[in-house]
C-alpha cells in the first residue's frame, strides 16, 4: 500500500463531509453532481451507502453505491486531483468489498466512460468485468458508458 494511503481514515459519510464531496466531485466530472443531490443522497436515500476518505483530517476521497435487492451498484467514485495516483481510490474500493462482505451482497455493478482507462484499469483490477456498453449513456458528451460487473 502506498504511504499516503496507510495514514488514511476511511469512515461513512456524514452531512458535515457533503461540502468536501462536491469539491471533489467538481475537480473530478465534468457534469458534477449538485451538492444538493449529495445532501439528498445522505439525508433522504435509503439505498445510498457513502464513504469519504480522510487524510490528515482532510476529506480527499469519496464513493458512493446503492443497496438494490442483493446487487450493490456504485455510483460514484472520485479523488481530488492533489491526491490521485497514491492508493486512495484503492482504500476506498477495499471499503466497498468490506461492506458487500459484511451485507452479503451477491454482485457490484457499475457504469464508466469507455474512454476512462484509469477508471476502467481500477476496476478490472478489482476484478470488475466489462459486460456490455450503454450508448450515448453520457448526456453532456454523448460518450458510451461500459457496464462492469463483479460477482461475489
Amino acid at each position: 500500500m502506498k504511504e499516503l494511503a496507510k495514514a488514511a481514515i476511511v469512515r461513512r459519510m456524514t452531512e458535515a463531509d457533503v461540502k468536501a464531496v462536491y469539491e471533489i466531485e467538481m475537480a473530478s466530472f465534468k457534469t458534477p453532481w449538485s451538492m444538493e443531490s449529495f445532501e439528498k443522497e445522505i439525508r433522504e436515500n435509503q439505498l445510498a451507502v457513502y464513504f469519504v476518505v480522510e487524510v490528515a483530517g482532510e476529506v480527499v476521497g469519496y464513493a458512493g453505491m446503492w443497496t438494490v435487492m442483493d446487487e450493490l451498484h456504485i455510483t460514484n467514485v472520485a479523488v481530488m486531483p492533489s491526491h490521485r495516483g497514491k492508493g486512495i481510490s484503492s482504500c476506498l474500493m477495499d471499503k466497498l468489498f468490506e461492506f458487500a462482505a459484511m451485507k452479503r451482497f451477491k454482485s457490484m455493478t457499475l457504469e464508466v466512460r469507455t474512454a476512462n482507462s484509469v477508471a476502467i484499469g481500477l476496476y478490472e483490477k478489482f476484478g470488475f468485468v466489462g459486460m456490455g456498453i450503454r450508448k450515448g449513456y453520457y448526456q453532456d458528451t454523448n460518450e458510451d458508458a461500459l457496464i462492469m460487473w463483479k460477482e461475489f
